[in-house]
């Protein structure tokens, strides 16, 4: 199971210094990648109706592709991954474009994970429609994928026309998606269309048993269920050494092939307490995975 840290976007600052040296930090420590969340924009919980999503106008996001690009320059090995991109919230032919100028720039170490998202106010502010984006998720992936292996294409789905054009310059490879999430309608659509999973829940029965539903479809497609990916997560906060190993054991038992940790929300006071944290995390989870 490969080791990787999640970027601490809500807490990191904005010093270009303090981003760049806690990726190169990971690197350093021999994690194997780098995951980062998105968030477009916070909603004003002084609205009408309210607000009662975990972030808000006061939670600093740094954009992933933009920051992807910057830590492109200035890492060599390790892995960029977004759990996940809000994919149906944005437009698809750029979102292809932005992924392919990372993957070439970080000389092919892009994961494109990808969510469906559960902020109607971003989707709103984006001019999306909030309520068909499952649908449309699976259309975005089909064209994007065009998009990185042939020069023109000639697309006409349900939500999207690309009439003989192409993005130049294009990936040298396939990107590899993942889909995040965990509504039970998603599982037939990681495994039919997804490189890989990222289950947003713990090592539990759920996640067994999701595991289980992707192995088998796999397997009933001619895939090998060995080369599918399960991008698990974990928290520093609320844990110690024991609970941290216990905890990523468990989730290389399920079969996960990658754990990536946050450090956020436990009460860190700086960057270097974040380097801090994960270093303290490899340490203690190495002999559990």
């Amino acid at each position: 199971m490969e080791l990787g840290a999640v970027f601490p976007q809500t807490e990191i600052g904005t010093d270009p210094a303090a981003v760049k040296d806690f990726a190169q930090a990971a690197e350093q420590l021999g994690f194997t990648h780098l995951l980062i969340y998105d968030h477009v924009l916070g909603a004003d919980r002084d609205r009408p109706g309210g607000f009662s999503g975990p972030y808000d106008k006061d939670t600093p996001f740094h954009e992933p592709f933009v920051t992807f690009g910057f830590l492109a320059a200035h890492t060599r090995t390790i892995e960029l991954v977004t759990a996940v991109i809000i994919l149906p919230q944005r437009q698809t032919v750029l979102i292809a474009k932005q992924a392919a100028e990372v993957d070439l720039l970080s000389g092919g170490r892009l994961r494109l994970g990808v969510g469906t998202g559960w902020n109607a106010v971003e989707f709103e502010a984006l001019n999306e429609n909030f309520h068909n984006r499952g649908k449309r998720q699976e259309e975005q992936v089909a064209l994007m994928r065009e998009l990185w292996g042939q020069d023109t294409i000639d697309f006409e789905g349900h939500w999207h026309r690309v009439n003989k054009a192409g993005i130049n310059p294009r990936p040298t490879r396939q990107i590899p998606i993942w889909f995040g999430g965990s509504h039970p309608a998603l599982i037939d659509r990681v495994a039919r269309l997804g490189d890989g999973w990222v289950p947003v829940m713990g090592p539990n029965e759920e996640a067994k048993a999701g595991i289980e539903a992707i192995h088998a479809s796999l397997t009933e497609q001619g895939k090998d269920p060995a080369g599918f990916g399960i991008q698990s997560q974990a928290q520093i906060r609320g844990g110690n050494p024991e609970l941290w190993a216990t905890h990523a054991q468990a989730w290389r038992d399920l079969g996960a092939t990658h754990l990536a940790v946050a450090t956020m929300n436990a009460d860190l006071s700086g960057p270097q307490d974040h380097i801090d944290a994960i270093r303290e995390y490899k340490e203690a989870v190495e002999g559990a995975i």
